[in-house]
């Protein structure tokens, strides 16, 4: 089953975590458990079976459930051992048969077991510290070595969580990576984990979906949702739903690579009528009519604003710097709107042309890919590794890359399929 956050043990852990308010009892965390494999977290049960069947002392469950839930609901002060309250847990939820495995999978228990022993040992000065349970590396160490790596994971990010325990940024991106490989949804990581954030640099572009004012055109797109900007609150609500995306990412990071293409087109020689050209061709409004977005200049000044406020909000101190144009690439960009200018339309393409030569070429290499994408114009297989490797020189993510040039790929396929073949 795919899961939209955590899920498990660990998912049962956060939910006793959040319920300090209110009454604890065995009763409750029994019936919250009953409730969540009704709700179908299968994970569950096989997670509570695995620890029951493992060699691990009580201490050690005992131990690892107290971190995970902030001693929440501590078995022991319910006359209960760890063994039997597991016990209890597992009756109240239906077994579930096994889940069939899809092919091998990405990590290997041993590969991933020495994994989570190596974060948890740069991990044990801070948990030592933060976390009053008695031995608790240790016997997070024993579940991932004795029991079940992914568990023992799952409860380590618990536990940090429940906590608040300060993870570096490069070791977030570890357990990030690890979490993608097992194929967890990123908030079961990055949803209530405390990071030590590196300072804001909109040099950085490794975004994993899409950013700046591309991404801000497609919320736009009159195409997708004409009609949903009747008032001068759901247009700037619209803007603050992009500056506030930054979940898992540097906080203001989304604000601040925004405000980086705004700015790059205000400061550009373009006119104003091509600024506002620019903007309607991208959110795909040309047609619009005297709405919002009639004078382009000041619709950008209103997104600025709210990117400065939330820079104002999450890092003070932040101030906007001039980012160096890549303007070794633009030839490369140019060839690119050139090849694909038919698709796109004379003006269309001229636009392009005048954002990468007078503004910024990786914003003009960006808004072609949304432009792109927005008239799911045909490319051959060529360009699209020409635009992936374009792509890599600027400095983008692979994961965004790939997500750009899926659906070009997946039609290149289909258009290549033998006559006959199956859809």
């Amino acid at each position: 089953m795919d899961h939209a956050a955590d899920f498990g043990l660990s998912a049962l852990a956060e939910t006793v975590c959040s319920r300090v308010a209110f009454r604890i009892d065995e009763p409750t965390v029994t019936a919250l458990a009953a409730r969540a494999a009704l709700d179908e977290d299968h994970q569950l049960s096989r997670d509570v079976r695995l620890l029951l069947e493992s060699p691990l002392p009580d201490e050690t469950l005992h131990a690892v459930w107290l971190a995970a839930t902030r001693r929440g609901f501590d078995p022991a002060e319910h006359g209960l051992d760890t063994r039997e309250w597991l016990r209890r847990l597992l009756d109240a939820c239906p077994p579930h048969p096994p889940v069939e495995s899809e092919g091998p999978s990405a990590v290997s228990e041993e590969e991933l077991r020495d994994a989570v022993t190596a974060e948890l040992s740069l991990l044990a000065p801070a948990l030592a510290t933060a976390i009053p349970v008695p031995n608790l590396v240790h016997a997070l160490e024993r579940v991932a070595g004795e029991a079940d790596a992914d568990l023992g994971l799952r409860l380590l990010l618990r536990a940090l969580k429940a906590y608040g325990v300060r993870v570096p940024h490069d070791q977030y991106h570890r357990l990030l990576g690890l979490g993608d490989r097992l194929d967890y949804p990123l908030t079961a990581v990055f949803e209530g984990l405390s990071v030590r954030w590196p300072p804001l640099d909109t040099i950085r572009r490794d975004f994993e979906f899409g950013f700046g004012l591309p991404q801000l055109s497609r919320l736009f797109d009159t195409e997708w949702g004409a009609g949903r900007y009747e008032s001068t609150q759901a247009i700037r609500e619209q803007v603050i739903r992009l500056a506030h995306a930054d979940n898992g990412l540097v906080p203001g990071a989304q604000a601040a690579v925004l405000l980086d293409d705004v700015t790059s087109l205000l400061d550009s020689p373009l006119t104003d009528e091509e600024i506002t050209a620019v903007w309607r061709t991208a959110s795909r409004r040309r047609h619009a009519g005297e709405e919002f977005d009639t004078d382009g200049r000041t619709w950008l000044r209103r997104i600025a604003e709210v990117c400065r406020e939330r820079l104002d909000d999450v890092d003070p101190a932040y101030t906007p710097k001039p980012r160096p144009a890549r303007t070794d690439l633009a030839d490369a960009v140019l060839t690119e709107i050139c090849a694909t200018a038919p698709a796109l339309d004379a003006a269309g393409a001229a636009l392009l042309g005048k954002v990468v030569t007078h503004a910024d070429p990786g914003l003009g290499f960006r808004l072609l890919l949304r432009l792109l994408d927005a008239c799911a114009t045909p490319l051959t297989e060529d360009q699209c590794s020409r635009i992936e490797r374009l792509g890599d020189h600027f400095g983008y993510g692979e994961d965004f890359m790939r997500r750009e040039l899926q659906p070009h790929m997946t039609r290149l396929r289909t258009c290549t399929r033998p006559a006959g073949t199956a859809s």
